[in-house]
């Protein structure tokens, strides 16, 4: 074969310059933190509106809430029921090790598991 004749390769796709921090791009923590900065006060005046219209009506006894207040149940929804997660995965995870969890059991464990899960379900009464 002649050298004219050998196939040549394509060249390779051109490396981008990740830049800063192997591919942290600082103006990406600019957009966070002005997202952040625009949507915390948001999501503070969405929780006092719906409070206010909501839980005085409902239960006579409660009071209003003012902005301060509402950011502060945020808060305290976040650290009881760990919400705002990201990208953490949450359940989506959870679910997915379960799932394989089970198809790794034998026929035998995945029977024993069944009969303990049934301990805590309510039985239907007939």
């Amino acid at each position: 074969m002649d050298q004219n004749e050998m196939p040549q390769n394509p060249p390779a796709p051109a490396r981008r310059d990740r830049g800063f921090r192997g591919g942290r791009d600082p103006r990406r923590w600019g957009v966070k933190l002005l997202l952040c900065l625009l949507c915390v006060p948001v999501l503070g005046v969405v929780v006092m509106l719906l409070w206010n219209w909501v839980m005085p009506p409902i239960f006579p006894g409660v009071a209003e809430i003012g902005f301060w207040r509402a950011l502060g149940l945020l808060v305290l929804c976040r650290v009881l029921f760990g919400g705002f997660r990201g990208r953490h995965g949450g359940w989506h995870e959870k679910r997915r090790f379960m799932r394989a969890r089970w198809e790794a059991m034998t026929p035998e464990e995945r029977e024993r598991c069944q009969l303990r899960s049934r301990m805590f379900c309510r039985e239907e009464r007939k």
